[in-house]
């Protein structure tokens, strides 16, 4: 059918916050500059409460941060009966200590994301195997902290899904957790927020952190998890920058 649809651009998304369609000739952008956007805390992320911050330039080393993770008790995931990915406040998640939080401080300025977003997450667990999910979150003027995207990286996978191997517990290795794209303008005075755990049930199955076929192990083990930012080790956001 001549509808005109043959002479459009052939890339259309909808930019959240923004609030309106873009046309675009290729994806991802071609103008998009990918920056980074590097972990920090005093050793003490554990919940929105605690000290965890996303700062554009790499801090010093510092104490790394922890938490475990329970398969008997996983991260549930905040999610409507009819929509996997739909928008919920992330407020009923706020008291757990196995999810570790970074955020930057409010924007002063406008922030526009469109595209691939991945975390390069720095390390160990005393497991043979785990998971390592990541969550990014706007949070709004008012404290409401809302899912944008997620992605998981199961620690076998590290090299690829053709090349699955254990890990040694206690080794550090740095992981490559793919989210799925975004597009969404943060305003002055909103924040962006990382969140780091291992599961996100039952959006993801459960890691039964033993190395065994997860679909036939029946046992569940708890993994003690370590995430570092030093300079050796620096764990981080990049975004994908889009300034028009």
């Amino acid at each position: 059918m001549d509808n005109g649809y043959a002479e459009e651009p052939p890339v259309r998304l909808f930019v959240l916050n923004e609030n309106r369609w873009r046309t675009e000739n290729e994806w991802p952008l071609a103008r998009t500059q990918y920056r980074e956007m590097f972990l920090g805390s005093g050793g003490k992320a554990n919940t929105p409460q605690g000290d965890g911050s996303l700062t554009w330039d790499q801090p010093g080393d510092q104490a790394p941060d922890r938490y475990s993770y329970d398969p008997r008790d996983p991260v549930m995931s905040v999610m409507d009966i009819d929509a996997q990915a739909m928008p919920r406040n992330q407020a009923v998640l706020d008291g757990r200590d196995d999810v570790l939080v970074y955020q930057t401080p409010p924007f002063e300025q406008d922030l526009r994301l469109i595209g691939p977003v991945t975390v390069k997450l720095w390390a160990a667990s005393d497991a043979v195997d785990t998971d390592f999910t990541a969550k990014l979150v706007i949070v709004h003027e008012d404290g409401v902290a809302v899912n944008l995207t997620y992605g998981i990286m199961r620690a076998q996978y590290r090299k690829g899904y053709d090349k699955p191997s254990l890990i040694d517990p206690g080794e550090p290795y740095e992981y490559t957790v793919q989210l799925n794209p975004v597009g969404v303008l943060f305003r002055p005075g909103q924040r962006l927020r990382l969140d780091i755990s291992s599961s996100d049930f039952p959006n993801f199955d459960r890691n039964h952190n033993t190395g065994k076929d997860y679909w036939s192990d029946g046992e569940l083990r708890t993994a003690h998890q370590t995430i570092f930012h030093e300079s050796a080790m620096p764990s981080r956001l990049i975004v994908p920058v889009v300034e028009d």
